[in-house]
């Protein structure tokens, strides 16, 4: 298969994906699947590879190419923080499969790679889908390709809609520290879903309102996180943005 991207940028699917772990920032609301482990190493990562990067005002998700074989050999994408509604989340289909792959760029040639706009949430945030926008859902996917483990690419007409990540309390951490092997605890499973809903709409918007109820479920995560005393690397990552909303809400 042929993907079109960025008008005649086009690369074409392979049989080998990353074998990266994805790493679930819930600070900087992104999923990195790469194996820089700093901001140093990131900025060389950028300079030896080529496709799509930030640019001055523009940050776009990434997917990054080496120029020896134009495989793929990292990405970067933010969740989007528009979420869409439980009906719509609805409407997406689990077909057809997930078949891993990587990508080759046809030509060396940077490009850009429209940020996703609409996060769709499975029930019990089993997993994050965002789409370029919900018109992706009046049509059949083409195709997912599984480009790491639990990052998948989601395909309409040979053009990249969208971008999914299947447990992604699995994932969670800070910057770009890699994320902790063992599974989650229940209890962060259920503060992930917790601090998704204050992260979105309606919620937040009631959060900037100094709605009372919406500043008492704040606080309540917050306190929750702080005290739990299992799965601490997971649960410093959702703290780390939490406290930072009580504080800016928190104390009206």
């Amino acid at each position: 298969m042929r993907l079109v991207l960025d008008n005649n940028w086009t690369a074409t699917v392979t049989s080998h994906p990353l074998r990266h772990t994805p790493r679930f920032d819930f600070r900087d609301f992104r999923v990195r699947v790469a194996e820089y482990a700093n901001v140093e190493e990131r900025g060389r990562f950028l300079l030896d590879t080529f496709g799509s990067e930030p640019w001055l005002w523009d940050i776009p998700d990434e997917l990054r190419f080496n120029r020896a074989g134009r495989e793929l050999v990292g990405a970067e994408f933010q969740v989007a923080s528009e979420a869409a509604d439980p009906e719509d989340s609805a409407r997406l289909s689990a077909v057809p499969a997930v078949r891993p792959g990587g990508l080759r760029a046809d030509e060396v040639q940077d490009f850009r790679l429209e940020v996703a706009t609409e996060l769709c949430r499975a029930p019990g945030d089993t997993a994050l889908t965002c789409l370029r926008d919900l018109d992706v859902l009046d049509e059949p996917l083409e195709a997912r390709v599984g480009i790491a483990p639990d990052v998948t690419l989601l395909v309409q007409h040979n053009t990249i809609v969208g971008w999914s990540l299947t447990d992604p309390a699995q994932y969670l951490t800070t910057a770009y520290a890699a994320p902790d092997p063992a599974p989650p605890s229940p209890a962060t499973r259920r503060l992930l879903t917790e601090c998704l809903d204050l992260l979105t709409m309606p919620l937040v918007d009631d959060l900037v309102d100094g709605e009372p109820a919406a500043l008492a479920r704040l606080q309540a995560a917050d306190e929750a996180l702080r005290n739990q005393q299992e799965d601490r690397h997971r649960a410093d990552a959702l703290l780390d943005l939490i406290a930072t909303m009580v504080d800016d809400y928190g104390n009206w």
